[in-house]
């Protein structure tokens, strides 16, 4: 292990200092108040961090230098992954994470405060009522799926008769058996201004929803199945931002479908 990398994650005091400083410079009594630390406890740790270099006392206040910002920077993310991985190791560990884009991957820390909601076994193979209830209090839903459920395609729909911005993107198979098996109500959605229906040809191996305030997971395991029963959801700003992003990243991608029904 090198000197630097010991340095900055060998010590919560030395990781937890980088990381608040990170917000801006703080005076000794801003780092004493939200680390919760004693001067014979923090003092020496300030002194090794100094001694690499990472941070400098201008004044009163202790600040990031350059090197330490970098390093502060890429402290936070893994901090933070680490956060969210451990706090649903289960999920993560039997799912199969490589489906999402590498940008995405990389971003798993913003998906903070993570809960997991399973299905009992009367409600297998049916959304949850917490999914369902978040969707009917938002102004806007935008979503991707690989799968069609048969109450999606009504569901959807009449959530844009209500006038709420629906935008879905679903994956070609998908869309083949909606227009199949429910071409009428494709038809109808299309027509409505603040819905939108994109395709995207490639194979998609997850399905998400993000409203203003609630995301929701879903994965398929690692054997290649699609989980149903167990979906991944917060109510982080940063994890409505990663399903933001998320989105726009395959609408990039996607082909709308037109007011025929066909893209």
């Amino acid at each position: 292990m090198s000197n630097l990398l010991a340095t900055v994650t060998t010590s919560e005091k030395r990781k937890n200092l980088l990381i608040l400083l990170r917000e801006g410079p703080q005076s000794w009594e801003d780092i004493k108040k939200h680390l919760n630390v004693t001067a014979s406890g923090m003092l020496p740790q300030i002194k090794i961090l100094e001694e690499e270099e990472l941070i400098a006392k201008e004044g009163r206040q202790f600040q990031l230098t350059d090197t330490g910002h970098l390093v502060a920077h890429h402290l936070y993310t893994f901090d933070k992954t680490l956060a969210v991985i451990d706090q649903q190791k289960k999920f993560w560990q039997e799912h199969d994470l490589r489906a999402l884009p590498d940008d995405f991957f990389v971003r798993l820390g913003d998906l903070k405060n993570p809960q997991i909601v399973e299905a009992g076994l009367e409600d297998s193979f049916e959304p949850h009522a917490q999914f369902l209830e978040m969707i009917l209090k938002s102004k806007k839903v935008a979503g991707i799926s690989p799968i069609v459920h048969p109450i999606y395609p009504r569901f959807f729909l009449s959530l844009a008769q209500e006038g709420r911005e629906v935008r879905l993107i679903l994956s070609k198979n998908a869309y083949t058996k909606i227009k199949k098996e429910y071409f009428d109500l494709l038809l109808e959605g299309v027509q409505f201004e603040n819905a939108h229906l994109l395709i995207y040809e490639d194979n998609l191996k997850f399905a998400y929803i993000v409203t203003e305030s609630y995301f929701c997971l879903s994965m398929f395991t690692k054997s290649g199945i699609f989980d149903s029963n167990q979906d991944l959801t917060s109510t982080d700003p940063s994890a409505i931002k990663w399903g933001e992003d998320l989105f726009s990243y395959f609408s990039e991608r996607s082909h709308p479908v037109n007011k025929e029904g066909r893209y």
